[in-house]
């Protein structure tokens, strides 16, 4: 084995370790105990989601930026998102969200079908969806979402009232999306589905 070898086998097991205690210190404690679930957790390499620079930390239990304004949202945030949304084989699912692949590659695992866009994308390829994950948080649920969503269906995000972000689950009833607030989560603010400015005097 050469020194280059050496140092990548070194490096993927270092972070195959990161990633066991990552599920057992940060989703096991928190509440996120679906085998399923956590088996998805186990075999995507979060690492090969943050640029190169931010690897070293890509498990820490924060948030991590990825160079472009953006971040990854911490492992427990997309477990809480995942264990509240309860993903099925059957679902057609769409990921909104900058970056949105990590999300996306978890619930692939779980799902049978997953679309990933943009939040200021075209949303309509694969719909109607029967499960919305939002990767990030609203202020204002996007006018485009409940088009595109199944009767019944659901959306999970984070939902920002008064400055503080909590886990949300929403289902659309009737051409509306009717909203229900979990508990308080770390999601960072989607600045497209920011509310509307009022002018105060």
């Amino acid at each position: 084995m050469t020194l280059v070898e050496d140092r990548a086998h070194l490096v993927t097991a270092a972070n195959d370790a990161a990633r066991r205690a990552m599920i057992e210190s940060q989703l096991r404690v928190s509440g996120v105990n679906d085998l399923t679930l956590l088996a998805a957790f186990a075999a995507i390499a979060r690492e090969d989601h943050v640029p190169e620079a931010a690897r070293p930390v890509a498990y820490m239990d924060r948030a991590v930026p990825l160079g472009d304004g953006s971040v990854l949202a911490p492992a427990l945030t997309h477990g809480q998102m995942l264990t509240a949304a309860e993903p099925t084989l059957s679902d057609n699912v769409l990921v909104i969200g900058k970056p949105g692949a990590y999300l996306a590659a978890l619930a692939t695992r779980l799902t049978a079908h997953v679309t990933v866009a943009a939040p200021d994308g075209d949303w309509s390829g694969d719909a109607p969806y029967s499960l919305v994950l939002i990767d990030g948080a609203i202020e204002v649920a996007p006018a485009g979402l409940a088009p595109v969503l199944a009767e019944q269906g659901r959306v999970v995000t984070g939902l920002i009232e008064r400055g503080v972000a909590r886990l949300a689950i929403g289902r659309r009833l009737g051409g509306e999306l009717l909203f229900t607030k979990l508990a308080e989560a770390d999601f960072a603010q989607l600045p497209e589905f920011a509310a509307k400015k009022r002018w105060s005097f």
